[in-house]
């Protein structure tokens, strides 16, 4: 059985980014966050490199020059949902989930985290980032990474956890964040952006704390107003004609709606959303909730009426 887990992480490795590793073809998760690593990470240097890697950690070392656009390229796992939601990998791991230091005993296999955090990563954020639309957790934090925020974060369509706070980001927040239905911790603290935040789902959830550190931000949730030239643009829509994977999600189109209207709206809407994307963000959860109970009230008080009326 070739090797699938190597975390080294934690220790006082001094050295270069180990290229070598590039040849262990079946390396699911690499950890090596925490030790005295320095210089750039250039890769890859050969063909199909972490092509089937789901957990790339480097955090809290000294790595240096631009991030690693090449493995963004490379990285094939984190371009695609696991269809097996199901399959847990028996290896423990330590990472950094959503601020909170945890420890995985086993792992799940959608599990695709992104860290690059504390290093000395400069440069622009590259748009080729939005090719991982499958990583759930993307941490740049603590960088000294320049440019603008890339529209093309909101292609990730599983995000649950994005940190860019603590670099030198200018220019708007881009509204294709908003879109981001599984997106429950945001961090762009620290930073250079100006111009008003954007609104509406997940975005109505994030506090102050989340923009801090940027003086030319406005809008809620932070005190400054914004003048009518900082209003937000309008919100792009996703949905393109001829394809509703873009506004549904993956596995979610049409046919599952019709389902819903045969056989009550939310009740379709609602299972065919579990059945497809087994996890729940909370804005639409609400949503529901609150047509099912309108209905279900609806239900009570025609019942109560239909019973008076045989009396």
């Amino acid at each position: 059985m070739m090797l699938q887990v190597l975390d080294l992480g934690d220790n006082k490795i001094e050295d270069t980014f180990p290229y070598f590793l590039e040849t262990l073809p079946e390396l699911y998760i690499l950890a090596l966050k925490s030790n005295k690593l320095h210089g750039f990470v250039n890769g890859p240097t050969t063909k199909n490199s972490f092509s089937k890697l789901r957990v790339f950690d480097i955090s809290n070392n000294n790595l240096s020059g631009p991030l690693p656009i090449g493995y963004f390229n490379s990285f094939e796992a984190m371009m695609a949902y696991d269809q097996n939601p199901f399959y847990m990998m028996a290896y423990s791991i330590k990472v950094t989930w959503k601020g909170v230091e945890i420890e995985f005993e086993k792992i799940q296999s959608t599990l695709r985290i992104l860290d690059l955090s504390n290093n000395s990563f400069t440069g622009e954020i590259p748009k080729e980032i939005g090719k991982l639309k499958a990583v759930q957790q993307l941490n740049l934090s603590h960088n000294s990474l320049t440019g603008h925020i890339q529209s093309s974060f909101g292609m990730l369509t599983y995000l649950e956890s994005l940190d860019l706070s603590s670099n030198l980001l200018t220019g708007r927040i881009p509204v294709q964040l908003a879109d981001l239905t599984f997106l429950a911790v945001l961090d762009l603290s620290h930073n250079r952006l100006k111009g008003a935040i954007p609104t509406g789902k997940q975005f109505n959830t994030f506090n102050a704390s989340s923009f801090e550190g940027n003086l030319d931000l406005c809008g809620f949730p932070m005190p400054k107003e914004c003048n009518n030239d900082e209003a937000p643009p309008l919100q792009p829509s996703n949905f393109h004609d001829g394809d509703d994977s873009k506004f549904f999600g993956e596995g979610f189109g049409w046919k599952a709606v019709a389902i819903g209207y045969g056989s009550g709206f939310v009740f379709g809407v609602t299972m065919g959303y579990v059945v497809f994307r087994t996890r729940k963000p909370a804005w639409f959860l609400k949503v529901v909730e609150d047509q099912w109970n309108l209905k279900a009230r609806r239900t009570k008080k025609n019942a109560r009426r239909n019973g008076a009326r045989r009396n």
